[in-house]
């Protein structure tokens, strides 16, 4: 199964690009895992958040064929702790998902189209964090999923 981590924002060279980098190289020890990025809506002190959200809309629409199962991450998702989601993942492998894509949406959400296409989702957590946290902490769930799966002993069981 090829894994996409689907992103509204820049990839920017943050404190957290290395170890974003370093659960990359993990994750494809188990499958094919990449991380792309779309650019944001631009945004002044006269953006409209619903005319943002349809800018990226747009771009994210590019980037997701009508083979990918997508799941966005989000704050009105599901939560889910460490061992359910590597069972969904592997779930979803066991039946035939052949590209999974997660999104992380811009700093207004996902627009009403996103959300009518792509009715699955799930939260990381309650709390509110910067898009490159989630990012990292995205990348080290997906891995533990896997070492989960996989019964190695990054997870302690």
């Amino acid at each position: 199964m090829k894994i996409k981590l689907l992103c509204v924002g820049k990839n920017n060279r943050s404190v957290w690009h290395e170890s974003v980098d370093d659960y990359i190289k993990r994750v494809n020890q188990f499958t094919s895992f990449t991380i792309e990025y779309v650019t944001e809506g631009k945004t002044g002190k006269k953006s409209i958040p619903e005319v943002i959200k349809k800018e990226e809309a747009k771009k994210l629409l590019l980037k997701v064929s009508n083979d990918d199962m997508v799941v966005l991450l989000d704050e009105k998702g599901k939560s889910l702790n460490s061992i359910t989601f590597s069972k969904t993942i592997n779930n979803l492998q066991k039946n035939g998902v052949r590209s999974l894509v997660f999104i992380i949406g811009g700093a207004y959400g996902f627009s009403d189209q996103i959300y009518s296409r792509f009715p699955y989702k799930i939260r990381l957590s309650d709390m509110t964090f910067s898009h490159q946290m989630v990012r990292l902490f995205f990348c080290e769930q997906l891995y533990r999923a896997y070492t989960i799966i996989h019964n190695h002993p990054y997870h302690n069981f």
